[in-house]
């Protein structure tokens, strides 16, 4: 049986990746719209295990999944961690260009890891969202070519997006820790 596995986000998400990487042969993802509702998850039985991202290449800690992680208590064991690979890319609705685009939504963890695409591309605004797929769903359902999404490759693909830049993330080795947890 394929084990339920919850994550902050929507489909297409970085916690979807690292979903993919732990269970090769596959899981089950199970989107939550909050760190606290994915690890209520596991904690009611809805999800076998939450996957959260605790720690960046470039921004460090991610303080709101920590203090999720904390608020748990001591009914949640971390058992295991994974480093994946983080490329961001810039995404926007077929027929998009850059020099077109305005507003670019994403997680604002994302959004600090590409601080040095945004400072030379300035008439780009960055505007802070849940999640980083959840914004690439709502920039395909907006459908307007000056806005556009910080995301995964995956949810582009997802969304039906163009990709108008690859590799966008300060540091090239970027990466992401995450903890699996179950209760």
């Amino acid at each position: 049986m394929m084990p339920r596995v919850a994550f902050q986000g929507e489909l297409g998400a970085f916690s979807e990746l690292a979903i993919r990487r732990q269970w090769p042969a596959g899981a089950m993802p199970v989107p939550c719209r909050t760190f606290p509702e994915a690890i209520a998850a596991v904690r009611h039985g809805i999800a076998d295990h939450a996957v959260i991202p605790v720690e960046n290449a470039i921004v460090g800690a991610v303080h709101v999944a920590r203090d999720a992680l904390r608020d748990a208590g001591i009914d949640i064991t971390a058992h295991h961690e994974l480093r994946v690979p983080i490329h961001l890319c810039l995404l926007a609705p077929h027929g998009a260009s850059l020099a077109a685009l305005r507003t670019i939504h994403s997680h604002a963890v994302a959004l600090a890891q590409c601080r040095l695409f945004f400072a030379q591309h300035g008439w780009l605004n960055a505007a802070p969202h849940e999640d980083t797929a959840g914004a690439a769903r709502m920039v395909a359902a907006l459908g307007d070519r000056t806005v556009g999404a910080v995301a995964s490759e995956m949810a582009a693909e997802r969304y039906d997006l163009d990709i108008m830049a690859r590799h966008i993330e300060d540091i090239p080795a970027n990466w992401t820790r995450f903890v699996v947890i179950s209760a």
